[in-house]
């Protein structure tokens, strides 16, 4: 039994919203119908001088999903010069009738993540006594370190549709230096707000005061009426597009400016860790023959880069551990050297650095990593760059590499480095630049079964799988952070969600793991049905690797531009045998179905006496595709879906059943 109190009483309503009668009796959000949950209001605070954020939530529950939000975790840095602790949590239940349950528990706490000098935790707590139709308020604070100042963001649309929400920072009068200094602030604040229309920042200065320390500046948003950000399939990264204001301190006022000038301190600083030191040239001296070619001995160096312990595929090490192994910190790329192991991003400008000893003309690039976000210009801040690539001019044109991605090929690009932007290096500076796409006929998986049905619709034999390129890299690098049995499973499991249910699979072999510039192949053996009965027919999936798949882009329309990783072939080659007793009633049509950009879908069928041939390949040039140009894609997929669900169907042979029949 629940014990409540009416609201009106003696709870400290000072802290909290009186709800309307309207609020206590929605039961729907006729802005987005079926939604699980909204925020009838959200706030959040940042005020420098007392080293606080807090955040109050006020949510409406509308169905039995919605309640998932009950479930409140505070994430927060439990480690390092980010350290932060949360305190003052509250919160209340408030059910339709108005009846109010206050939370009264104490959070507890979860580590997330930790590693040396950092650690991501969370508070965690359940509001209590939740319904459909309740309504859940909590608040709590966040203080970080008296040296520690964090200008916010504001991310203004989330999963849930906002009704009201409030956004305020008192920023701090003075940042410190990279020298150590404390400086007035002045006119170095600066924000890149990416709103709806008519949604303004406002910032206000007041003569200060014993209450809002020497000056008291405030920036302020308020919006109304904010949509969930979309969730559909194929988007872009949520992180770049929708609505969020990002605080920074710049001297800058024109991002030209800003770019071109921090753009050639970052390169400055990029070349003094580059170096040209001795340990790096006599390296490249004993790797490399007077007589190589400049493109041989750029590949004999990529190999030796690749074959260095790659740090975020394994593990770091500790300070501790290089002092007792005689080791030095990394400030260098000679020390990356000596250690034979770095960071991606390490080991990437160690291969900048041995091209140069190589005598080749080679740059480091800074880029956001796409599975991430999007590179935003007007965003004045280094700190939306992720990883380093490098480029090196061959035969007179520029080639990009990927080093710190173990195991990409040479003179390629992991997916999420590649058409992406960033800053990279060049004589004499820097610049903003774009890196290029991979060719469809880079990454390729080819698919191929040989089955043999017995007489009861029991198909075994083979499968083979290879992969090429951007395929072949993800399953290799999935390889590096387990062993070789968790990898057989994982492998297992992508098979068994292909096929139909029941059938038996089992690897027997993976070939060329390591070897990155191989096709990577693995080898299978099946056993068990893989069609329907009906009577005296056999249903089988015109493609068996596509009979488990869902339909994709359903929705008639689109709110995100449709992005996939990489362009793609696959190519599906499928034989099923079948004993006497069978025949071909019916073999689905040949087939070809073109996107007018770049995509195209071809079904080849043929049949003996013995057996079905299936050939399917599926080809796609292009990875990103505009929201006008949606219509026709999706009328592509529905095109080539509807015919990759018609199935091939045998029936029991005529002069089979009448000789049955005889006897």
């Amino acid at each position: 039994m629940v014990v409540g109190m009416v609201l009106g009483s003696s709870a400290a309503q000072g802290q909290w919203t009186q709800p309307t009668a309207e609020e206590l009796s929605m039961t729907s959000l006729p802005q987005v119908p079926g939604a699980p949950a909204f925020y009838l209001f959200r706030e959040e605070k940042t005020i420098d001088h007392l080293h606080v954020y807090s955040e109050y939530v006020r949510m409406k529950i509308l169905t039995e999903g919605g309640k998932k939000y009950a479930n409140v975790e505070l994430k927060y840095y439990g480690g390092g010069e980010m350290r932060r602790s949360i305190g003052e949590v509250a919160g209340r239940t408030i059910h339709p009738d108005g009846t109010i349950i206050p939370f009264t528990g104490k959070p507890y706490e979860q580590t997330l993540v930790k590693a040396k000098d950092f650690s991501q935790k969370a508070k965690v707590f359940t509001l209590p006594d939740v319904t459909v139709g309740s309504i859940i308020e909590y608040r709590y604070n966040m203080r970080w370190e008296d040296n520690w100042y964090s200008s916010p963001e504001w991310i203004v649309q989330n999963d849930l549709y906002l009704l009201k929400g409030h956004f305020v920072w008192q920023p701090t009068d003075r940042v410190l230096t990279s020298g150590g200094k404390h400086e007035k602030v002045d006119d170095r604040l600066a924000w890149s707000p990416i709103l709806p229309t008519g949604a303004v920042v406002t910032r206000v200065t007041r003569p200060g005061n014993s209450l809002t320390h020497e000056g008291d500046t405030t920036m302020e948003l308020n919006v109304a009426d904010i949509r969930p950000a979309p969730e559909e399939e194929y988007m872009p990264p949520l992180a770049g597009f929708r609505y969020r204001v990002l605080f920074y301190y710049t001297g800058y006022v024109d991002q030209n400016e800003f770019w071109k000038k921090e753009g050639k301190d970052w390169s400055g600083d990029t070349n003094k860790f580059i170096g040209s030191g001795a340990g790096v040239k006599d390296a490249v001296a004993h790797l490399t023959a007077a007589s190589d070619t400049p493109e041989v001995k750029l590949k004999k160096i990529y190999a030796a880069v690749m074959e260095l312990d790659n740090t975020e595929f394994t593990r770091e090490h500790s300070r501790n551990e290089d002092k007792a192994q005689g080791l030095s910190q990394v400030k260098t790329t000679d020390d990356v050297l000596a250690h034979k192991r770095g960071t991606s991003d390490q080991l990437a400008l160690l291969f900048v650095a041995m091209a140069r000893a190589a005598g080749l003309k080679a740059y480091g690039m800074a880029v956001t990593d796409r599975d991430r976000s999007m590179f935003y210009a007007p965003y004045m801040s280094l700190g939306q760059l992720d990883d380093y690539i490098a480029i090196v001019e061959v035969n007179g044109k520029e080639v990009y590499f990927d080093p710190g991605s173990r195991y990409c090929p040479y003179g390629h690009l992991a997916w999420k480095h590649t058409m992406t932007r960033g800053l990279r290096q060049m004589e004499g500076g820097s610049a903003i630049g774009t890196t290029p796409s991979e060719s469809y006929k880079f990454s390729q998986v080819s698919r191929v079964a040989n089955l043999t049905l017995d007489e009861q619709g029991v198909a075994s034999g083979k499968i083979d799988l290879v992969y090429t390129g951007l395929h072949a890299l993800e399953w290799r690098q999935k390889g590096l952070t387990g062993d070789r049995e968790s990898l057989e499973h994982e492998l297992k499991e992508h098979m068994e969600e292909m096929l139909p249910g029941g059938v038996d699979v089992k690897v027997t072999s993976i070939d060329k793991l390591a070897e990155y510039e191989e096709p990577l192949a693995i080898h299978y053996e099946v056993k068990g049905p893989i069609g329907s009965s009906t009577g005296k027919r056999l249903l089988i999936p015109e493609d068996l690797f596509e009979g488990n798949s869902k339909a994709k882009f359903v929705h008639e329309k689109r709110e995100t531009a449709v992005i996939f990783d990489y362009p793609s072939t696959t190519r599906d080659a499928l034989r099923i045998n079948f004993p006497k007793n069978f025949e071909v009633e019916s073999l689905p049509a040949g087939d070809t179905i073109e996107y007018t950009k770049h995509a195209v879908y071809d079904l080849k069928t043929e049949k003996t006496a013995k057996s079905v041939t299936i050939r399917r390949d599926l080809m796609f040039g292009e990875f990103f595709y505009l929201v006008p140009e949606y219509p026709e894609l999706r009328d592509f997929y529905t095109k080539f879906q509807t015919k990759d669900q018609e199935p091939v169907v045998l029936k029991v042979a005529a002069t089979t059943a009448s000789s049955t029949g005889g006897n």
